[in-house]
Parts: C-alpha cells; sequence; structure tokens
C-alpha cells in the first residue's frame, strides 16, 4: 500500500517505521519534514506541506491507499485548536475528493467526552467537553463523519486516550519529583494508552476500520488516580504524594483538557478491530518503561525509608 501521513511526530514517526518495515510504502508530511533526518532514517519519503496552508498540498503528487492525520496543534489555544484540526480536516477532505483513497484516520481524543461521574463511556455517547478545545475537537470530528455519510468520504475517527511511553512519562518524573499530588479523595479515573498500541490501533484500523466510525484507543483498565500512585509508590519504593490544596486543585480544574471523570471503554477496539493490546494496562506499560529507563541509568529515585 501507498501510505501518506501527515504529522511525522511522537505517533506518526513510528507508525510511518512500522508500515515501512510491513512492506508498505510510506510518505510523512510536515512543515519541514525534509529537514528531519529521523523520517529519512525510517525510510519514509519526506515531503514538505501544511494541512493549514491548502495551496501547499496541490504539490503533493500520487495517488494514495492509506491517509493518516496525526498532526497536533503545539499545544496551543481553542483558535490554534481550530486552525490546526477543523480547518486542516476540511483542507484534507477537499483536496483528497479528487483523488480516490481507501481508508482516512483522523487521531483525535478522549477529551471530546465530557462525563465526570465515573460512567463507563463508549464512542455512541454524548460528546459535550467543557473546555472549549474540547468543543473544537468534536467540531473536526463531526466534519469528517458528515463529509463520509454524504461524500463517501472514507474517513475513520479514532479517540486517543492519554499517550505515554518513550520519552512521554509527565505522571512516572512528575511523581518521582514529588509533584504528584492527590485530587480529593482520587476517585478520578486516568485513561491511558502506550505509544506502541497507538501505532497499533492505527494500523488495525487502515486494515478493517469501517469508514464513518469511531473508535476508542485506550487499555484495559481506566484506573482511579490515588490507585494509579499507589502502584508507583509500591513499585518506586516512595511515600504516597500529599493531597492537593484548594489552589492546587483550582489549577487542575484550569487545564486544557478539563478534570472529567469517566471509563473510557476499548470494546470496539478490541472485538471489531480485532487488535490485541501489547500492554493491556498501566502496569504493563510503566513496567516496561520504568526498566528501560533503570537499564539506561536513567531512573535517579532517592529511596525512602519506609
Amino acid at each position: 500500500m501507498r501510505a501518506l501521513i501527515f504529522g511525522c511526530g511522537y505517533i506518526g514517526l513510528p507508525l510511518g517505521a512500522e508500515l515501512v518495515r510491513q512492506g508498505h510504502q510510506v510518505f510523512g508530511v510536515g512543515r519541514h519534514a525534509t529537514g528531519h533526518a529521523a523520517i529519512r532514517d525510517a525510510g519514509i519519503q519526506a515531503i514538505d506541506a501544511d494541512i493549514t496552508q491548502p495551496d501547499s498540498l496541490q504539490a503533493i503528487d500520487g495517488k494514495f491507499d492509506w491517509v493518516v492525520n496525526c498532526v497536533s496543534s503545539s499545544h496551543g489555544g481553542a483558535e490554534d485548536y481550530r486552525r490546526v484540526y477543523v480547518d486542516g480536516n476540511r483542507h484534507l477532505v477537499e483536496w483528497l475528493q479528487a483523488s480516490p483513497h481507501r481508508k482516512f484516520i483522523y487521531t483525535s481524543s478522549t477529551g471530546v467526552y465530557g462525563q465526570d461521574n465515573g460512567a463507563v463511556v463508549k464512542e455512541e455517547h454524548p460528546t459535550e467537553p467543557a473546555t472549549e478545545t474540547g468543543k473544537v475537537l468534536v467540531q473536526a470530528e463531526q466534519h469528517l463523519l458528515v463529509a463520509a455519510r454524504e461524500k463517501k468520504f472514507p474517513a475513520i475517527v479514532l479517540r486517543i486516550a492519554g499517550i505515554y511511553g518513550p520519552d512521554r512519562l509527565h505522571y512516572l518524573h512528575q511523581f518521582i519529583a514529588n509533584e504528584s499530588r492527590v485530587e480529593g479523595k482520587g476517585e478520578r479515573h486516568l485513561n491511558m494508552i502506550h505509544q506502541y498500541d497507538v501505532v497499533g490501533a492505527i494500523i488495525a484500523a487502515l486494515k478493517s476500520g469501517r469508514p464513518g466510525e469511531v473508535y476508542n484507543v485506550v487499555d484495559d483498565e481506566p484506573i482511579a488516580q490515588v490507585h494509579f500512585l499507589r502502584w508507583l509508590s509500591e513499585t518506586l519504593g516512595k511515600w504516597m504524594p500529599p493531597t492537593a490544596t484548594p489552589e492546587e486543585m483550582e489549577k487542575l480544574a484550569q487545564r486544557k483538557r478539563g478534570v472529567t471523570n469517566k471509563k473510557v471503554s476499548n470494546r470496539r477496539l478490541r472485538m471489531e478491530l480485532g487488535y490485541t493490546l501489547k500492554y493491556p494496562t498501566f502496569r504493563q506499560g510503566y513496567t516496561a518503561e520504568i526498566r528501560r529507563l533503570d537499564d539506561a541509568g536513567e531512573l535517579n529515585i532517592e529511596l525512602e525509608e519506609r
């Protein structure tokens, strides 16, 4: 297959490398893609273009079987989100209409779910986030799903949970630095997924996903924050962190994703796409990352007397 990946970053680069390994011809698109040695080293053919600049897409020559949009907003606000996700996807739909392709994958976020009562959330449940960025993500999804329904555009939406993996272990480093805090009673659930399994889920969707469908990409066990911190405490031999102060809780509530509490279901990922997770829960994933850091001499934990 000829695959075109927009955004060769934390997900797009290993995705492209894996597709190359499987024998596919892969092209990677970014604003400065041709200048990244890592893209070339992965066997990906680099193309300079920007989905927020539709004229730049016209320079891309060739037809593709698979197209994946995993471009990042670079952690901007609502306007940056709208420019990258809403306008960017609209530009891609318009550009690709003239070039038939089999699948288009868009990596959205479980941040579109605003549920805060700890309930199990499935793909058909309401997407009513409280944050402005979350609302923009819903708009981006809806544009693609309408195009799939009305224009037969082969879009598939993947709602991806909090990604962790090599070089992205915020919770772990926060805990080691004694910066973690238990939020209230620690009952808020964390929904996570390892980088490796995000790549695997995208490939499963390219091969088996149904256009017009939405799939949650999350591991098997949403975990209450206090239980996650307790596992880190026992694994690393450090005391449990203190409870957050009212001032700290206020800062948490102002985060971009907002403070939600839900258990996102991956049943459709497992049953319809037939994907088997390499890291079914955070325990396997974090254990692998902790061992990797330890082997590299980068864990840097001062053990505490218990």
